[in-house]
């Protein structure tokens, strides 16, 4: 009887493998490029984000594995995929669920260019003409332009507060596209529904706005950490703050969501600036126009 292969000796000159060390991890993947994310990681904590001393933080190619998890349907409606993937490609990141919208935009633009390379093809509608064109852009160029962005964490309005802004992180932006995806659905659902008596109808759609509206106020109040009022009170209590939003004149709160929307686009990366062709204009193009970038999973990193 054969003796078994682990009892064979070494052969002199044969290189042999422990369990402790694997042989191909020389092979293993490493760090494409070097980021600094545009929030600086100031709004962090140890458990979410591990700094380093240079603020230069690594980004790994996605492996195979990460690849495939962008293909799972539900796990990318609920942000699952992609906080996987996140972590995979960005070791300092800890917690993917708490980076900042800020960082965001830069991030993934960075796994892009360290898995696929420095170019990307966008295909686009030119407005006006109804005509579809491609159009290839340096990735490293909107990297830099995002990442050197300063990022502020306060505004003031016309009417003199000053409101001091949280972020919200990637777990609440995906809860709100969510919950607001959901009621879109339901009203969809409601209006295509036939026989349903109107003013059952109705009182459902009242019911179905009054949670949208709920919704798009709840993102509001969370997204204020301090208000500071004209006259230099400082009010940090959420209570107090939703209670003024409530009932503050119309103005003043429109001022408000001004401010926190222009905050908010801090770090993200913008549409890119085009030219129509003579052709285009002729056919209703304006003389130019802007193409979005879009971070969806199914263009952004096939």
């Amino acid at each position: 009887m054969d003796k078994p292969l682990t009892n064979m000796p070494n052969i002199p000159g044969t290189p042999t493998t422990s369990a402790a060390e694997n042989p191909l991890k020389k092979y293993y993947r490493q760090p494409a490029i070097y980021i600094k994310l545009p929030s600086k990681g100031q709004f962090y904590d140890a458990d979410s984000f591990t700094p380093t001393e240079t603020g230069d933080i690594p980004i790994l190619p996605m492996t195979a594995k990460d690849e495939m998890t962008l293909k799972t349907p539900d796990a990318l409606i609920n942000g699952q995929a992609t906080v996987d993937v996140i972590e995979s490609c960005v070791p300092n990141i800890k917690n993917a669920w708490r980076i900042v919208n800020h960082d965001l935009d830069v991030i993934l633009l960075a796994m892009r260019i360290a898995t696929y390379g420095e170019s990307m093809t966008l295909t686009g509608t030119v407005p006006g003409a109804s005509e579809t064109v491609e159009h290839t852009v340096s990735l490293p160029a909107m990297l830099e332009e995002a990442a050197k962005e300063e990022i502020t964490d306060t505004f003031a309005t016309k009417d003199g507060f000053q409101v001091k802004v949280k972020p919200m992180d990637y777990k609440q932006l995906t809860d709100t596209q969510i919950g607001a995806f959901e009621k879109q659905k339901q009203y969809a659902a409601m209006v295509s529904k036939e026989g349903m008596d109107p003013e059952e109808k109705g009182k459902l759609f009242a019911e179905n706005f009054k949670q949208l509206t709920e919704l798009n106020f709840n993102v509001l109040y969370n997204a204020i950490a301090e208000l500071h009022t004209p006259d230099a009170i400082v009010v940090k209590d959420q209570a107090q703050i939703k209670e003024f939003i409530d009932n503050a004149p119309k103005k003043v709160v429109e001022e408000i969501q001004e401010g926190l929307a222009k905050n908010r686009i801090q770090g993200s990366i913008k549409p890119i600036k085009l030219k129509a062709t003579e052709e285009q204009i002729k056919k209703g193009a304006p003389v130019s126009y802007e193409m979005p970038i879009t971070f969806d999973s199914s263009n952004f990193f096939a």
